[in-house]
């Protein structure tokens, strides 16, 4: 009985923690860590393996709070679990990840309970999540991970990898379709690691689901190959433990849970009402919350003596206890299989294994060149020999795309062969962005690929990629009008700019095949920054090296690959991608005619921005005005390179369907037109003085 009212003061902590917090911002959704708080402490207090201690350890269950509005049922069972702080470079700061006075602070600046959750802000965090179905796509990613490094790395006898994947998702993570892309890769991979939790509630902020959700959600998830349970009483612990057991005994299919619960609890009139969820409660309907829970009405962010105990009776020792078995069994490992768990630790703090670079390939001048996506295929099948943990795929364009890795070994990931290095996401870009996201997430360096036009599709994910500050790589082939025939549909305009505003990421556009090649050797390097990597789908001209600058300039985001003859450059040739060999037809003409013409390649807006302001000038000196950039894209953003005297050669259209040399002409991508703006910008007179 002492333990029945011990485990019902718990879940009553979490409620009225959540309430509380929630009251005092004023803002935020008391409803679901009301109802889903029983589900939490049974997920963590009796079933998650995770230290406290350690929260980055390598084989700890994973917790996804997909509906991320119930931030705080997160932040009340990191608090009350003692979860510790770690900082970027993996050190255990000796203090909690969430403090009480970070719930008494709940959505205000610096505290640490941020309004949805935030991964790298707060240890215990798997992912960010906000976006509805972002988190349950990204718990995909985080499964097919686990089953690639036990596939990689357990040995008999050592089980280094062996973790499950909880995700808790509500009906608007059902509705989004990224979640149902999801799910269905989950089913075709038979991720039995991994189980997701729909809290099914009926209820979202315009009301009752039946004005917009009627399918039968179960029938669907046994349609995509999933285990399907139903716990019929969110607040029946033993019940919700035992669907958890038989989750972690079910083989070849991921699990989905059904949890029937109410938005509110507590108040009658509150139960079920969309106001519960979508706003605070108000002072009156706390107390009788509180009332009905035995609560004191008066009483604010209490933790009762002997919660924090009861704690770390369950998912303290239970936690402790897993990660000294590993320990020890991973030590063991190191001495049996020394190189194995060489690679496990490195990749743990996302560092390269010695000589990740060797045999990147140089390309020989050639007028007839080569696409950036060929390139880009050849670097790929290199650096996922030299990186043991490098893998990727594309959404059924593998062959297009040219990432299909033909090496030796490397495989197919399969539900009968999950160690594959190509990943086939199938004809679902959102979900691969999330996917790649929870396979970055958990260590390994993934790559994801589709036509640029298709970013679109995937920007949600590549976005939270930003914000979360992960290593992931996008590899987009297709970049302007080189597939003509196909239309508009098919011709990115507007999506380099989409891409260049994302805080954070990078985007690259090569100009020819060695600045593919330095661009990847620039990415893999990266390792808290997500890379678009933008490449032609036509041959572009491999340009000789022994007359333009060095490849490596890529490196510094925009460099001067040739420079003016006879004096200081009276005119800036500034280009990226395909339009970097126009520029340079353009140059040869203008120098044939007596004008000094500098050409600069400038395949990343980012990295250039953050080169030092000398360099920087040195590149585009502020004294030479007219200036000239050439690129098969909006026009929008490039003012701040050419200024209010200089053109911008690009697209202020949508394209057209036609063979790819009549686009050229009639959009005026041709080497005559840029002579004739050059001489028109020198003919106004434009002095070159600063």
């Amino acid at each position: 009985m002492a333990d029945e009212k011990m485990l019902q003061l718990a879940i009553n902590t979490i409620r009225t923690l959540s309430i509380h917090a929630v009251q005092q911002a004023m803002s935020g959704h008391p409803g679901t860590p009301m109802a889903l708080a029983p589900l939490v402490y049974t997920i963590w207090n009796r079933v998650l393996q995770f230290d406290r201690q350690d929260p980055i350890w390598p084989n700890r269950d994973r917790f996804v709070l997909s509906n991320g509005h119930a931030s705080m049922l997160l932040w009340a069972i990191l608090h009350l679990t003692g979860v510790q702080a770690v900082n970027a470079e993996y050190e255990n700061l000796g203090q909690p990840s969430v403090t009480l006075d970070d719930i008494r602070r709940f959505r205000q600046l610096t505290s640490k309970a941020a309004g949805h959750p935030e991964y790298h802000w707060v240890s215990g965090v798997e992912t960010t999540t906000g976006p509805l179905g972002q988190g349950v796509a990204t718990s995909v990613g985080m499964a097919i991970a686990q089953k690639w490094l036990a596939a990689r790395y357990n040995q008999p006898e050592f089980n280094i990898f062996d973790y499950n994947i909880y995700a808790v998702c509500g009906d608007g993570c059902l509705m989004e379709g990224v979640a149902s892309e999801a799910a269905s890769l989950a089913g075709h991979l038979g991720l039995d690691n991994l189980c997701w939790l729909w809290d099914n509630n009926h209820i979202t902020i315009e009301g009752n689901t039946n004005i917009t959700f009627t399918e039968d959600v179960a029938a669907r998830f046994l349609a995509y190959g999933w285990n399907v349970l139903r716990v019929g009483d969110a607040n029946d612990i033993e019940r919700i433990e035992r669907a958890l057991a038989v989750f972690q005994q079910t083989e070849g299919r991921p699990t989905f849970i059904v949890l029937d619960s109410h938005i509110g609890y507590g108040s009658p009139h509150k139960q079920d009402s969309p106001e519960a969820h979508g706003e605070p409660l108000g002072d009156k309907e706390v107390r009788l919350t509180k009332r009905a829970y035995g609560w004191p009405e008066d009483a604010k962010s209490l933790v009762p003596e002997g919660v924090y105990g009861h704690f770390q009776e369950g998912i303290g020792k239970r936690g402790a206890q897993a990660r000294k078995h590993w320990l020890e069994l991973f030590a063991a490992c190191q001495t049996e299989f020394p190189n194995l768990a060489d690679e496990i630790a490195r990749m743990q703090r996302r560092e390269l294994p010695a000589g990740w670079d060797r045999n990147l390939p140089t390309f020989p001048a050639d007028p007839k060149g080569l696409a950036g996506r060929e390139a880009s295929g050849k670097v790929l099948n290199v650096l996922a020999q030299n990186i043991p943990w490098f893998l990727g795929g594309s959404a059924d364009l593998g062959s297009s795309n040219k990432t299909t890795l033909t090496y030796p070994g490397a495989g197919h990931l399969q539900a009968s062969a999950p160690g594959g290095k190509n990943v086939h996401f199938g004809i679902r870009e959102h979900a691969m962005g999330a996917v790649v996201n929870g396979m970055s997430l958990s260590k390994l360096r993934p790559f994801g690929a589709t036509f640029f036009i298709f970013s679109d599709y995937a920007r949600p994910a590549i976005r939270l990629s930003a914000i979360m500050e992960l290593p992931t790589i996008f590899v987009f082939t297709h970049d302007a009008m080189g597939d003509g025939e196909d239309g508009p549909t098919h011709q990115p305009v507007e999506h380099l700019a989409s891409l260049r505003a994302i805080p954070g990421l990078v985007t690259i556009r090569p100009g020819d095949a060695n600045e593919v090649v330095e661009a990847y050797r620039y990415i893999v390097q990266l390792r808290h920054q997500p890379a678009a990597l933008v490449l032609s789908r036509q041959p572009l001209p491999t340009l000789d090296r022994a007359k333009y600058a060095s490849r490596a300039g890529v490196a510094r985001g925009a460099y001067t690959l040739a420079d003016a003859v006879g004096g200081d450059p009276e005119l800036i040739l500034i280009a990226s991608g395909s339009e970097l060999s126009l520029a340079a037809e353009a140059q040869e003409q203008l120098v044939a005619e007596g004008i000094r013409c500098r050409i600069v390649s400038m395949p990343s807006w980012d990295i250039f921005e953050h080169q030092p302001k000398e360099y920087r000038e040195s590149v585009l000196p502020p004294r030479v005005k007219p200036r000239i950039a050439i690129e098969q894209a909006s026009t929008f953003g490039w003012a701040r390179y050419v200024g209010e005297a200089g053109r911008v050669i690009g697209m202020d259209t949508f394209g057209a369907s036609a063979p790819l040399k009549e686009l050229q002409k009639k959009f005026g991508f041709e080497p005559d037109r840029v002579v004739t703006i050059a001489k028109n910008l020198l003919a106004a007179g434009l002095n070159q003085v600063a």
